[in-house]
């Protein structure tokens, strides 16, 4: 039981270590609401409830990353919508090298430890 909860904790940890790098990845295909952030994570199995996602966006946006801006709804109060930044296209850009490296270097562990 120890183990996996460990597992489950592990899990968890790499999950929050990519989620900065798949909001700048979803905002990259167009501006979007924060429940729309969170649908396109919950889509691809990354489990985020709002009170982890706003903290990130708030920190991506004082980070120069993000911006939004505020739209009229038809459905209640205005809404806030998040945008990409020039400098969170570039920082996206800079993360996705480091993700494909470092999928590359994981991929080769395991190619080494299956001929070990």
């Amino acid at each position: 039981m120890f183990a996996n909860m460990n597992l489950e904790n592990t899990k968890a940890q790499m999950r929050k270590g990519v989620l900065e790098f798949c909001i700048l990845s979803v905002l990259s295909n167009g501006d979007a609401y924060a429940s729309d952030i969170i649908t396109r994570l919950r889509e691809a199995r990354l489990i985020v409830v709002e009170g982890t996602l706003y903290p990130l966006l708030t920190r991506l946006k004082n980070s120069g990353l993000l911006s939004y801006r505020w739209e009229e709804s038809n459905a209640g109060p205005p809404r806030k919508y998040y945008s990409l930044t020039e400098s969170g296209k570039t920082a996206l850009d800079e993360l996705r090298i480091s993700w494909d490296e470092l999928v590359s270097s994981v991929a080769q562990t395991q190619i080494t430890i299956s001929k070990s």
